[in-house]
C-alpha cells in the first residue's frame, strides 16, 4: 500500500484522552461512571455536545443547554466545568508529536481532524501539521461520513492512500468503509507500533 497521508484525531491520540477528564468530572460531581457519555449519545444530533462540536455554540451556551439536559433526567451538571475538566487531561502526546515530525520528513502529509468547540486550545498545534481541520469551523463532526471525503480532497489524495488514527471506533468505521487503513488508539505505544508497520519505517 502506498500512503501518501496520515489522519490524526487529536484528543486520544495526539493529546491526551477526553475520556480522563470526564472520568474525573463524573467523581468529582458523584456521578455514575460513563453517566456524560451515555448522556451525550443519547442525545443525538440534536444534543448540546454535538451542537457545540459543531460550531453552533460558545462553551458558555453550550453550559446553559447542557446544564439543561441534565435537569430533565433530574441531575445537577456544570457544563463549563466539564470543559475544563477534559482540557486539563488534553495535553500533547511527546511520541505523536515526533511521529508527525518524521512523516512529514518523508513527504507524507500529516493532518489532523478533530471534534472541537470554538475557543479550545488545539489550534496551538495547526502548524505541525500540512492540513488541520476543526469540527467547529466545519459545521460537521465525526462520524459524518462527509468529513473524511472533504480530508481527503482537501489532501488530494485517494481514501485509499491515507492512513486515519482515532480512539474511538464509531469515527473510524465511515473512515475505513470509506477505503482508509484504519488503527484504533486505545494505548499509545501499541498504535504507533502499528502505524510503524504500515508504514514500513520506525516513528520513535
Amino acid at each position: 500500500m502506498s500512503v501518501r497521508a496520515v489522519l490524526f484525531d487529536l484528543g486520544g491520540v495526539v493529546l491526551g484522552s477526553p475520556f480522563e477528564g470526564i472520568a474525573e468530572y463524573e467523581r468529582t460531581y458523584t456521578l455514575t461512571p460513563g453517566f456524560i457519555t451515555r448522556l451525550i449519545a443519547s442525545g443525538g444530533t440534536d444534543s448540546a455536545w454535538h451542537a457545540l462540536e459543531r460550531g453552533e455554540l460558545s462553551v458558555a451556551e453550550f453550559g446553559k443547554r447542557f446544564e439543561a439536559e441534565g435537569q430533565q433526567l433530574g441531575v445537577v451538571l456544570a457544563g463549563e466545568a466539564l470543559i475544563t475538566a477534559i482540557m486539563r487531561e488534553t495535553r500533547p502526546r511527546a511520541g505523536f508529536l515526533r511521529a508527525i515530525e518524521l512523516i512529514r520528513a518523508k513527504d507524507i502529509k500529516a493532518a489532523a481532524l478533530t471534534n472541537n468547540w470554538k475557543g479550545d486550545a488545539t489550534h496551538t498545534l495547526s502548524a505541525r501539521f500540512d492540513l488541520f481541520l476543526e469540527s467547529c469551523k466545519l459545521g460537521m463532526r465525526k462520524p459524518d461520513p462527509r468529513i473524511y471525503a472533504l480530508a481527503c480532497d482537501q489532501l488530494e489524495v485517494a481514501p485509499s492512500e491515507v492512513v486515519y488514527l482515532d480512539d474511538i471506533g464509531a469515527n473510524l468505521k465511515p473512515a475505513r468503509a470509506l477505503g482508509m487503513t484504519t488503527i484504533k488508539v486505545d494505548e499509545p505505544e501499541a498504535a504507533l507500533s502499528e502505524l510503524e508497520t504500515v508504514l514500513g519505517f520506525p516513528l520513535r
